[in-house]
């Protein structure tokens, strides 16, 4: 079964909405590099909702010299977008899920493939943790307070983590790997 991992940017006080220029996705700082494409080189597909999908679509595949490599990553990546609205995602490597989301993602899950992974589509991310589909949790934290904004977890929901694997950057972001701890 192939693993559903949830990669956010998030600040410190938990917000993943960017309301505030917190996060710059083109700046590439050389002691994140490798790890970004170490978790990058993981995963084989990418699940996101429509309004993510809209935003890299529009954004992405427009970066010349992207020392990221984001930009030849997502337009070879297989991309799953989750719509009940869009019928042609002109992008290719692009699918369409719609209907039933949680059951068209725990079909992706039993598919063959490396890991697939989640991001923004904030709301996807609520049903899926609902739904209990996540195997693993990838915050880049930020050192910014937004004080306001849309979270990571559905208000309610709780979940016992277990931590994997955590870095401190120069630039004051930090990483941290969690899973769903089995008791």
């Amino acid at each position: 079964m192939r693993s559903l991992v949830i990669t956010q940017n998030i600040t410190v006080d938990g917000s993943i909405e960017m309301l505030d220029d917190w996060f710059d996705p083109t700046a590439s700082q050389p002691d994140q590099l490798e790890l970004l494409q170490r978790d990058s080189a993981a995963c084989d597909a990418l699940l996101v909702g429509r309004q993510t999908f809209e935003d890299f679509r529009g954004f992405w595949p427009q970066q010349e010299d992207d020392a990221t490599g984001i930009t030849d990553e997502l337009n070879t990546l297989q991309k799953y977008m989750v719509t009940s609205t869009m019928t042609d995602p002109e992008w290719q490597h692009s699918t369409i899920l719609a209907g039933d989301l949680v059951a068209a993602v725990r079909e992706l899950k039993q598919s063959a493939g490396a890991e697939i992974s989640l991001t923004g589509s904030i709301q996807l991310c609520h049903a899926l943790i609902t739904a209990g589909l996540v195997d693993e949790y990838r915050l880049w934290t930020f050192p910014y307070v937004q004080g306001r904004g849309r979270r990571l977890v559905p208000d309610g929901h709780h979940e016992p983590l277990e931590l994997r694997e955590h870095h401190a950057f120069s630039s004051g972001v930090t990483y941290a790997r969690w899973t769903p701890r089995k008791d």
